[in-house]
C-alpha cells in the first residue's frame, strides 16, 4: 500500500494515464450491467406481469429495485471509503447478479419483486461508486467528457436492452432478460478485481448511518404500498391515508435522526450550499418523469398498438435517442464553456413541453406522433444525468464530495420511486374510471358496459393480450366498439399517469430558473491555492491506493 499527498491543482489521486484508463474500463462495465438491466426489464415487463398475474402490482417491480438500491447506495459509499472502492464495487456486482438469477427463477409475482430487490441491494453499489471514482481520478473542470462515457454507456445499454429484452420474452421467455447478466457479470468482476484499485480514503469517519437507513426505509415503504392500495381503495381508508400518514410521520422522524447522526445517509448540511440543494431537489423532481416515460409507454405500444416485447424496444427508441444525445452533449458542452446554468433550464423547459406533449396521448395517436413527442422528452431527460452532477461535484468541498455524490443518486431515485407509485395510483384509477365512460362513447349497449365494470375487466385488460381475452366473450358486432373505447380508456389512463411528471417538471424548471446560481467550474479539488492559505483550509487529505 502507498500514500499520496496530492498538489492542490491536481486530482486526489494521482496514476498515469493508462492507469486511468484500465480504471474507466472496469467502471464502465460495472456501468454497462446495471443499465443494461434497465432498460432489458422495461419492454418485457408487460409479459412478465401478466405471465405472474401481478399487474395489480406492476410499478413495484421497478420500485423495490430504486428503494433498495437508494437506501443501500449511501451505505456503500460509506464501506468504500473504509474498505476499498474494488472490493465494494465487487459484493454490489455479486448480490446483483445473485437476484439476476433469483428473478429469472421467480414462478410468481412476489418472488421476483423480492428477487428484484435484492437486485437493487446490489446495484446500490455500481452507480455511486462509480461516480465516486470519477471524484478521485479528476477535477471538476475534466469530468464533463468522463461523465460523458457514462452517457455512451447508457445510449449502448439502451439501444441494445430493449430490443435484446423483447427477443428474448418473444422467443426463448423472459426469464433469460435475467440470465444474461450473468456471463456478463461474470466478465465484470473479473475486470474489476485485475483493474480498479481499492482506493481508500483513511482520514474519513467510519461511522454508519445503520438507524438513518432503516428508518428511511420504515417512512417510504408505508408510503408507496398505500400509494399502490389507492387503486382499489378511498383516501380515508386506514390502508390508504393511515399507511401514507404513517410514512410522513416516519419521515419526520428521520430527519430528526439525520440532524443528529454522525454519519448521516443524507447530511442535511448540504443544503445549506444552495447550488446542491436546488440540485437535489430538480433531480428529484425530474425523476418523476424519466421513469414515468420509461415504464408506462412501452405498455402502451403492447396493449394499445398491439406490439410484440421486441417492437416495442425499437419503438421506445426515440426517447432514448434524444435522452443519450442530449446528456452526452450536454456534458461536453460544459466542460468545454464552464457553463451550466442555462443549459438545466433549457433542458427543465424542453422536458415539461415533452412530456405536456405525451398526455395528449390518446387510442388514435400515430406512431410518429408518438416518436415525436417521445424525443422531445428525451432531449430534455438526458442533461439533468450529467449536468447536475457536475453541478454538484463542483460546488460541494472536497470533503463532502461523496456525500453529495450520494445524495445526488439518493434524490434522483427517491424521485423516481415515488413518482413511479403515484403514476401507478393514477393510471389505476383512471383506467377503472375511464373504461365505463369510454365504451359508452364508442357505441357500446350500457348493459355489457355495466358487465364490464363488474367483471375486473380493468385489471385483465392492463395486461398483454388481455383484450383479446375480454373480447372472447364480446358479441361479434360489438367487438370493434369494445376495442375502441378500451384503447381510448388504458391511453387516457396512462395520460392521466403522465401529468405527475409534467407537474413535477414545471416545478423543476421553476426551482432551476429562481435558484440555481452560475457558479465557475473549478480546475482544482478544494479551495484555490491563495484562498485556502487565507481561510486557513486543510490540506488535502491523503489518498490510500493498494
Amino acid at each position: 500500500m502507498t500514500t499520496q499527498t496530492q498538489p492542490m491543482m491536481d486530482a486526489p489521486v494521482h496514476v498515469d494515464s493508462r492507469a486511468k484508463l484500465e480504471i474507466m474500463v472496469a467502471i464502465l462495465l460495472a456501468m454497462f450491467l446495471s443499465a443494461l438491466d434497465q432498460t432489458i426489464v422495461g419492454t418485457a415487463l408487460p409479459t412478465i406481469m401478466t405471465q405472474l398475474h401481478g399487474n395489480d402490482y406492476y410499478t413495484w417491480v421497478v420500485t423495490i429495485y430504486l428503494l433498495t438500491a437508494t437506501i443501500s447506495g449511501p451505505i456503500y459509499g460509506k464501506l468504500s471509503d473504509q474498505f476499498g472502492r474494488r472490493p465494494m464495487v465487487m459484493i454490489g456486482v455479486s448480490l446483483f447478479l445473485i437476484g439476476s438469477a433469483l428473478s429469472g427463477l421467480s414462478q410468481e409475482a412476489w418472488q421476483l419483486i423480492a428477487a428484484r430487490g435484492l437486485q437493487g441491494l446490489g446495484a446500490g453499489a455500481i452507480f455511486p461508486i462509480a461516480l465516486a471514482v470519477i471524484g478521485d481520478l479528476f477535477t471538476p473542470a475534466e469530468r464533463g467528457k468522463y461523465q460523458g462515457l457514462f452517457g455512451a454507456v447508457f445510449g449502448i445499454s439502451a439501444l441494445i436492452g430493449p430490443a435484446l429484452g423483447g427477443f428474448l420474452t418473444d422467443n426463448v421467455g423472459w426469464h433469460w432478460i435475467f440470465f444474461v447478466n450473468l456471463p456478463i457479470g461474470a466478465v465484470a468482476l473479473v475486470i474489476i478485481w485485475r483493474l480498479l484499485p481499492a482506493i481508500k480514503h483513511p482520514e474519513r469517519a467510519r461511522s454508519i448511518d445503520y438507524l438513518g437507513s432503516a428508518v428511511f426505509t420504515a417512512a417510504l415503504v408505508p408510503i408507496l404500498i398505500g400509494l399502490t392500495n389507492k387503486q382499489t381503495m378511498d383516501w380515508t381508508n386506514p390502508e390508504v391515508g393511515g399507511l401514507i400518514l404513517l410514512g410522513l410521520v416516519l419521515s419526520v422522524v428521520f430527519v430528526w435522526i439525520e440532524s443528529r447522526a454522525a454519519e448521516p445517509i443524507l447530511p442535511l448540511s448540504l443544503f445549506r450550499n444552495r447550488s446542491i440543494s436546488v440540485s437535489l431537489i430538480a433531480v428529484f423532481l425530474a425523476g418523476f418523469g424519466f421513469f414515468g416515460a420509461i415504464i408506462f409507454v412501452p405498455r402502451w405500444f403492447q396493449v394499445v398498438l398491439g406490439s410484440s416485447a421486441t417492437e416495442s424496444g425499437y419503438q421506445i427508441l426515440p426517447l432514448l435517442a434524444g435522452l443519450i444525445a442530449s446528456s452526452v452533449i450536454s456534458g461536453q458542452v460544459i466542460s468545454r464553456t464552464g457553463r451550466y446554468r442555462w443549459i438545466i433550464i433549457a433542458a427543465m423547459g424542453i422536458l415539461s413541453v415533452g412530456l405536456l406533449l405525451m398526455t395528449g396521448l390518446r387510442g388514435t395517436t400515430s406512431l410518429p406522433q408518438m416518436w415525436f413527442w417521445m424525443v422531445v422528452a428525451g432531449l430534455g431527460i438526458g442533461p439533468t444525468l450529467a449536468a447536475f452532477t457536475i453541478v454538484i461535484q463542483n460546488a460541494a468541498p472536497f470533503a463532502q464530495l461523496g456525500a453529495a455524490t450520494a445524495a445526488l443518486t439518493f434524490f434522483r431515485q427517491v424521485g423516481g420511486t415515488v413518482g413511479l407509485a403515484i403514476a401507478g395510483t393514477l393510471f389505476g384509477s383512471a383506467l377503472a374510471t375511464e373504461i365505463p365512460k369510454q365504451m359508452l362513447k364508442a357505441g357500446v349497449p350500457a348493459q355489457m358496459v355495466q358487465q364490464f365494470g363488474s367483471s375486473g375487466s380493468a385489471s385483465q385488460l392492463a395486461g398483454v393480450g388481455g383484450l383479446a381475452q375480454v373480447l372472447a366473450n364480446v358479441p361479434e358486432q360489438f367487438r370493434p366498439a369494445v376495442t375502441a373505447g378500451l384503447h381510448e380508456a388504458f391511453s387516457l389512463a396512462i395520460a392521466s399517469a403522465l401529468w405527475v411528471s409534467v407537474a413535477a417538471a414545471v416545478v423543476a424548471l421553476a426551482v432551476t430558473v429562481v435558484g440555481l446560481p452560475e457558479l465557475p467550474l473549478r480546475s482544482h479539488h478544494g479551495p484555490a491555492p491563495a484562498a485556502a492559505k487565507d481561510e486557513g483550509s486543510e490540506p488535502t487529505p491523503a489518498i490510500a491506493l493498494e
